[in-house]
């Protein structure tokens, strides 16, 4: 390799080098910007928040479990809720990738359509519209599960569609040229590609699911959140510690079944 080539290649590595931490410097500086304008450098709010975290802790602790049988059937309807927005999120999302997906959508102005109402979804946080089906059909788990899925469709759909869009476009092609419909091309050279990346998607986000339905129950969508909620407004800071204590110890149960469940789809 000549002496004016290695140069050459210097000279690109090191432009590549200033590039990369003009980037880096700017990403910092844009966070060190968003972190001045929130407040987190202003420690007189820091050190006046301190004695009131710490009474708070005093009144936590120690939990208090007295009414622990109350919340056996509340924690029961969050895995429900958990497990039924789940299924709901799969049955909207699965089709809407299928439209969403450059190499599986009929139509580039279906592919538009579908990313549109992805977005839709995404956008709306499930807590609001936990709110608007506690207006629509009332107090309970069925709001929730109806906030879960809707919100969640706009992730898992957004998820599915981009792990479609990049399968191995071979098997498809072999299968359009057999003559096999839409239909068959999907269901047996894309699918079959995606199934184990899918799955891990929605076991994810199962487990995100029962986390956001204890969360739900704070606006009356049913499950541990609403009793989390009563013991908030009765400033009954050790029965929250307990629920709390409850909440954590049912998600990690539900994230060692994740975790088994993944292995076993392996």
């Amino acid at each position: 390799m000549s002496d004016a080539v290695m140069q050459t290649l210097l000279a690109e590595d090191a432009r590549r080098r200033r590039r990369s931490l003009g980037v880096g410097g700017l990403l910092l500086a844009c966070a060190l910007l968003a972190l001045a304008i929130t407040g987190f450098f202003d420690a007189q709010r820091f050190a006046d928040g301190i004695p009131a975290l710490l009474q708070l802790g005093s009144e936590m602790v120690p939990p208090n479990f007295a009414r622990w049988q109350s919340w056996v059937r509340p924690l029961f309807d969050t895995l429900a809720m958990s497990v039924a927005g789940t299924a709901l999120t799969i049955f909207m999302s699965l089709p809407l990738a299928l439209l969403a997906s450059p190499n599986t959508a009929p139509h580039p102005w279906v592919l538009r359509a579908a990313r549109t109402v992805i977005a839709a979804f995404r956008s709306v946080p499930e807590i609001i519209l936990g709110i608007i089906f506690v207006a629509a059909v009332g107090f309970g788990a069925l709001p929730g599960v109806l906030a879960l899925a809707l919100h969640s469709t706009g992730m898992v759909a957004k998820f599915y569609a981009e792990a479609i869009e990049h399968v191995d476009p071979k098997p498809l092609e072999a299968a359009t040229a057999a003559g096999a419909s839409r239909l068959q091309v999907i269901s047996h050279a894309v699918l079959p590609q995606v199934l184990p990346q899918l799955a891990d998607i929605t076991i994810y986000r199962w487990e995100y699911h029962f986390r956001a339905s204890a969360v739900l129950g704070i606006v009356g969508a049913g499950g541990i959140g609403f009793e989390l909620m009563a013991a908030l407004r009765l400033i009954k800071y050790d029965e929250v510690a307990a629920i709390l204590l409850c909440v954590l110890a049912c998600v990690m149960v539900v994230d060692g079944l994740g975790a088994a469940l993944r292995r076993r789809l392996k």
